[in-house]
């Protein structure tokens, strides 16, 4: 490893001070990738890390969107300045690669395309064999970049993260409210203010009239107020409340499974949305002028490719919503984009005091602006409040659309509001999609695929262990191809309500399996009011916001199985061995045991035989019922995936991979058993 002691500055030719820029590029490190082992015909690869410089100029058009831009200090030039973290993989002659740059948005500053697409061992520094899997990536010669645009990550060796100024007016802080919920599972006296491990907004004054505290029981309940001498901002240490400003105390502790609010008073926002001005910026740098200290030039990549899984997916869709596509020089900073899991949500990433981690699921992380109107990409309007608005038509011109790919789970469907990105908002009718956007569903699935052989975690049931991953694959080159003028990818595959594959979650029918309890509760997707500036200058006035009428959110349906009838079906569900839903009530120990738990999914397997079957008073055909042998279950999957490569949704070289985790579904769930079929 060749370690570059001082800054590698890259000059740019002088703009006019009248378009964002890379100011400079410090390369920390540069080295080989596993000794330089070459990978197919892209042959060898190198990684980077450093640090990005960048400036821009608040009065350019394409940062009007920036919240709080002209609150921002500024340098001699006018300009405003901040910094990212970057980590780039690259073909070592960027040449041989495939001419495609992969961006991945950090899911709170992590890397994780390389688990994903190579089915590697996670990492946050990738250097091992292991870290990069099965190489897919590197093999097909895609340049892979994640670059730092959210300030809060925990301060963890190898999350990346953004360095962002702070706004301030006529030299004094900015202050604003800020909220704070949180459900506990085991009694604790202390919790922060962050979500999860984050880094909080600090309390500005401990006894402001607008802090307070409330409990309620569930989301929709009346909420309680706490007096205000039973709480103080503190955290524990050595079993006593200590004052800290990212923590509150509650005298008698937090009770588990009730939700705590607390709002109040904090200073000094940084400027969140520089984080998606960092990416357009970066990614235009290197499409259109390349950079000599990274190796690259508009003549290796021509072609740029946003990849985001679950938050990173909904900083996508806020990317595109708010503008960030269009850079200073009005050209488009990405080709493609691909939203993964992000259902029907946005987040909270450009606006003030905005908590870029915080998401929103069926009990947890309550009320923030994440699954708010707009849900489509074409405009619709709300006649309950007057809003129309579209999340390609509120901020971009049609020349600057990319082309999408939104790819969900089952789970979206339940847990976060995913059919209304294809319905209209009165869920009466399905919406046209745009000729540059295609929609997947991954039938029956969880928000990410469990670990094998599947086991109990927050549900009631084993979570779904069904991939998906193998049809993302192929759907990364359709992409790659499409963005590259080789065709078009494949026809979308979602459930409509013309042909009653969408339906409300009382509509289901799921079948009555013993032991399997049900539940007609959805995450869903409310009126949120947060002040009259959120949606004109992305300040909250109001918290908790004011909420409205839900809108209605529909369910895939389900076969008599209870699995999914639309969407993709991989191998596995169209050959079932078990019932695999999007869903999966909490256990008594993690959460309400009638409400849909976090991003988890049911793993119910058929009885082996009929006998087994009968006792157990099981509706669902026994597995030796529906399979002759062994043989021909795996004859069935090969064929089922051979229908998916036909489609273009699964790759020639994955299909004997997929064929061997069916091999191991079976002899998971029939080895020991008696002999069924030909094997009787």
């Amino acid at each position: 490893m060749r370690i570059f002691a001082t800054a590698c500055i890259v000059a740019l030719a002088a703009l006019a001070g009248a378009q964002a820029r890379v100011v400079s590029l410090e390369v920390t490190s540069r080295e080989p990738v596993l000794a330089g082992k070459s990978f197919g015909l892209a042959g060898s690869y190198e990684r980077l890390t450093g640090t990005v410089r960048f400036a821009v100029d608040p009065a350019n058009r394409a940062n009007r969107i920036i919240t709080d831009i002209d609150l921002a200090p500024t340098n001699a030039s006018g300009e405003v300045e901040f910094s990212s973290e970057f980590f780039l993989l690259r073909p070592a002659d960027v040449s041989r690669g495939n001419g495609a740059l992969v961006y991945e948005v950090s899911n709170r500053g992590r890397k994780g395309a390389l688990s994903f697409f190579n089915f590697a061992a996670g990492s946050l520094d990738p250097r091992q064999e292991s870290h990069f899997g099965d190489a897919f990536l590197l093999e097909q010669g895609f340049s892979v970049l994640w670059l730092g645009w959210q300030f809060d990550p925990p301060r963890t060796p190898g999350l990346i993260r953004l360095t962002t100024p702070v706004a301030t007016r006529d030299g004094e802080p900015v202050t604003g409210i800020v909220r704070s919920d949180f459900v506990v599972k085991d009694r604790v006296y202390a919790n922060s203010l962050a979500d999860r491990n984050h880094i909080p907004y600090p309390v500005a004054d401990p006894q402001a009239p607008e802090n307070r505290m409330t409990v309620r029981d569930r989301v929709e309940a009346e909420r309680i107020e706490i007096p205000r001498d039973q709480w103080r901002f503190a955290r524990m240490a050595e079993g006593k409340p200590v004052p800290d400003s990212g923590s509150v105390y509650l005298e008698g502790g937090f009770e588990p499974g009730r939700i705590y609010e607390v709002v109040y008073v904090s200073k000094n926002p940084p400027l969140v949305g520089l984080g998606p001005a960092a990416v357009r910026d970066m990614v235009s740098h290197i499409k259109y002028e390349g950079d000599p200290d990274l190796g690259v030039d508009p003549d290796g990549i021509d072609r740029t490719i946003a990849f985001g899984i679950s938050q990173s997916g909904r900083f996508l869709r806020t990317f595109m919503y708010y503008g960030f596509n269009e850079d200073e020089q009005a050209r488009p900073a990405f080709d493609g984009v691909m939203s993964h899991v992000a259902g029907g949500g946005r987040g909270s990433f450009n606006h003030r005091f905005a908590q870029p981690s915080r998401d929103a699921h069926p009990f947890l992380n309550f009320l923030y602006p994440t699954d708010i109107f707009p849900f489509t990409d074409v405009a619709q309007k709300d006649s309950e409040t007057g809003r129309e608005d579209g999340i390609l038509a509120h901020g971009l011109k049609p020349e600057f659309w990319p082309k999408v790919f939104y790819t969900n789970s089952s789970y979206e469907y339940w847990g976060r509001a995913a059919s209304l990105i294809h319905t209209d908002i009165a869920a009466t009718r399905d919406i046209e999609l745009l000729e540059n956007v295609r929609v997947f569903l991954f039938a029956a699935t969880q928000h990410g695929p469990a670990g094998f052989p599947p086991s109990v975690s927050i549900g009631q049931q084993p979570a779904n262990p069904l991939d998906f991953r193998w049809t993302m694959r192929a759907l990364l080159l359709a992409m790659s191809d499409w963005t590259g003028g080789k065709g078009e990818p494949p026809s979308s595959r979602y459930p409509l309500l013309a042909d009653r594959t969408l339906v409300r979650a009382e509509d289901l029918r799921f079948p009555a399996i013993p032991g399997v309890n049900t539940s007609t509760r959805v995450h869903e997707a409310y009126r949120a009011d947060y002040g009259p500036r959120f949606v004109s200058e992305g300040i909250v006035d109001q918290e908790p916001p004011k909420i409205g009428s839900a809108f209605p959110v529909l369910v895939p349906a389900v076969d008599p199985d209870g699995n999914d009838v639309a969407g993709v079906r991989m191998p596995e569900l169209q050959v079932p061995l078990a019932t695999y839903t999007g869903w999966n009530l909490f256990n008594a120990k993690s959460g309400p045991v009638d409400e849909i738990s976090s991003m988890v999914g049911s793993y119910i397997p058929f009885a082996r035989t009929s006998a087994e079957r009968l006792a157990a008073k099981d509706p669902r055909p026994s597995i030796e019922e529906r399979y002759a042998s062994r043989e021909e279950y795996l004859g069935r999957v090969a064929e089922a995936g051979m229908g998916l490569i036909d489609s273009g949704l699964l790759l020639d070289q994955d299909l004997g991979r997929v064929i061997a985790a069916a091999s191991r579904h079976w002899d998971h769930l029939m080895g020991g058993s008696p002999k069924s079929g030909s094997d009787r």
